[in-house]
């Protein structure tokens, strides 16, 4: 059983865990592969309007999605979703559930879209997963990614109405 639930100020050990092999893995996240645990906290926990985890039924976490506004001012309806799951994890529907989840708690806190602004085009699963959930793909930025063993790869800008 996935249990989805607001984070808890006890959870970030447990989320760094598997946070960090993503983001310095550099093949997803475009933030710096040797991102510090204070920023990384920053981004995923104090910057963000909602933070979820799934945990499994002994309260062992296996995913995670910060959700927060796309842009500001005008721009502030629709909302961006970063979502991790953990290596253990993968392959369970755990980012089913948590893109299940993000899309109800957009909904309750106001927003009226989502959009995510740079899927790395390698990134095949995730834009299954996000294609499955009503996204579509608006527009693809040649050459935006610097994967790490890729070289430069495309990006794409996906989006759906709530």
């Amino acid at each position: 059983m996935i249990r989805i639930r607001p984070y808890q100020s006890g959870d970030w050990a447990a989320m760094w865990d598997f946070i960090a092999p993503v983001l310095h893995a550099g093949d997803t996240y475009a933030v710096p592969s040797r991102i510090s645990e204070p920023d990384a906290y920053r981004m995923w926990v104090e910057l963000p309007r909602a933070v979820r985890v799934a945990e499994d039924s002994a309260g062992n976490l296996l995913g995670t999605y910060y959700l927060k506004p796309n842009q500001p001012g005008p721009g502030d309806h629709v909302c961006n979703c970063g979502y991790l799951v953990a290596e253990h994890a993968r392959g369970q529907g755990v980012a089913n559930k948590l893109c299940e989840d993000s899309l109800r708690v957009a909904r309750e806190l106001g927003f009226t879209a989502m959009q995510f602004n740079l899927v790395v085009s390698t990134n095949e699963i995730a834009i299954r997963q996000w294609q499955k959930h009503g996204f579509e793909i608006v527009g693809t930025l040649p050459c935006a990614f610097r994967h790490p063993t890729q070289g430069l790869v495309d990006a794409h800008i996906m989006y759906r109405l709530l």
